[in-house]
């Protein structure tokens, strides 16, 4: 299964935009979605700042700020197995 590592924060239009477009891809692709809260980790507020959303595939940076429902299963199709 694929693992979607969605970074954000609350009260973020980008990062609930792309929360929806993941949504809406998990109802056909199978994959296991886990949400973070940057805020919650002085570690992650040091990496990422205002620079959110991040999506990870698979442990590795796929997208940035926006990602459209094509791109995304576009770049899940790359994805082995």
């Amino acid at each position: 299964m694929i693992r979607i590592t969605l970074y954000g924060r609350a009260d973020c239009t980008l990062c609930d935009e792309m929360h929806a477009v993941v949504e809406a891809v998990a109802r056909d692709v199978p994959l296991a979605l886990e949400m973070i809260d940057v805020d919650g980790d002085p570690a992650l507020v040091a990496a990422y700042g205002m620079d959110v959303p991040v999506l990870h595939v698979n442990g590795r940076e796929a997208f940035r700020h926006r990602v459209g429902e094509a791109a995304l299963r576009a770049r899940l199709a790359r994805e082995p197995g």
